[in-house]
C-alpha cells in the first residue's frame, strides 16, 4: 500500500523573520516526501514563474520597506500571497512548522484555509506539543500535531502504509480509474 503516492503536500511555516528564510527544515524533510513519491509543494522554489520568493525577492522586500515604496511591494506581496494559497488550494495535506519565536503571519492564514477545506494539517511545534497555541486545538486533531520530525515522519509513514488508520474526518484516498 503507497496512499500518499502522488499525493500533494505543502509546506508551511515562517520565512520573513527567520535566519534560513525557512529553508533548513523544508530541505531536511523534502527527500523523505519524495521517497513516499509525495509531490511536494515548497514556497521558496515554486512551480511557477511568478510570486518567487526567493533570496533575491527578499532582497527586493527589504529594499522597497526601506525606501517606503509601499504601493510596489503591496503589489509583489499580492501575487506571492495569491499563488501561496493557490498552492494550499490544490495541496492534499499540509506539513507546517511552528516556532513561537518567529512571527508566521501568512502561515495562520494557510492553516485556516486548509482548516476551512478540511484537508489533514501536521504540525510541527518547535517548542513541543504542550506549547501549541491554544485555538489550533480547536482547529486540528490533536493526533496532527506532533513535537519532533520523528514522530511526523512515523505518522506519515502509518498513513501511508498501514491497513486501517484513524482519518480523524481528513485523510480521504479515492481509487481513481481510467475508463
Amino acid at each position: 500500500m503507497n496512499r500518499l503516492k502522488n499525493q500533494r503536500v505543502y509546506l508551511a511555516g515562517a520565512m520573513d523573520r527567520v535566519a534560513d528564510r525557512g529553508t533548513g527544515w523544508r530541505d531536511s524533510i523534502t527527500p523523505f516526501l519524495d521517497n513516499l513519491g509525495v509531490v511536494v509543494f515548497n514556497p521558496i522554489s515554486k512551480p511557477t514563474d511568478v510570486g518567487l520568493e526567493d533570496n533575491d525577492t527578499h532582497q527586493i522586500k527589504t529594499k522597497l520597506k526601506q525606501m517606503g515604496r509601499y504601493d510596489e511591494l503591496t503589489a509583489m506581496m499580492k501575487t506571492i500571497r495569491a499563488v501561496d494559497l493557490r498552492l494550499v488550494d490544490i495541496s492534499d495535506f499540509l506539513v507546517v512548522n511552528l516556532d513561537l519565536d518567529h512571527y508566521a503571519c501568512g502561515t495562520y492564514e494557510e492553516i485556516s484555509l486548509a482548516n476551512r477545506q478540511k484537508k489533514p494539517i501536521i504540525i510541527h511545534m518547535a517548542q513541543g506539543k504542550n506549547h501549541t497555541p491554544d485555538w489550533l486545538f480547536g482547529m486540528i486533531p490533536h493526533q496532527m500535531i506532533f513535537s519532533n520530525w520523528d514522530e511526523i515522519k512515523h505518522y506519515l509513514e502509518h498513513i501511508n502504509t498501514s491497513e486501517n488508520i484513524d482519518t480523524h474526518k481528513r485523510w480521504y484516498f479515492f481509487n481513481a480509474k481510467n475508463n
